[in-house]
């Protein structure tokens, strides 16, 4: 299974299609994978299992958000204003 997740991350170029986002508008894709990403480390994290698989999330949600967007998230994470549920 490691080397399945591992094959991905390194076979990655950018995010592929997701049929729950069809349209050509990604902001809710990006949304997703940014609280995806987040969700997986926690829970990983709490499980003392490695993080590794969570980097996929990463990849896609660093492919699809403006920078501005994460940075912006990052911060109101940082203040404990943050609006997502993680």
């Amino acid at each position: 299974l490691m080397e399945d997740i591992q094959t991905k991350l390194d076979n990655y170029r950018t995010a592929p299609f997701d049929a729950r986002f069809p349209n050509q508008n990604q902001t809710k894709n990006c949304w997703s994978n940014y609280l995806d990403f987040h969700r997986c480390q926690k829970s990983l994290t709490a499980k003392g299992v490695d993080v590794t698989p969570c980097d996929w999330y990463r990849r896609v949600y660093k492919s699809l958000c403006p920078m501005s967007w994460v940075q912006k998230w990052e911060d109101q994470r940082a203040d404990g204003t943050f609006p997502g549920k993680i």
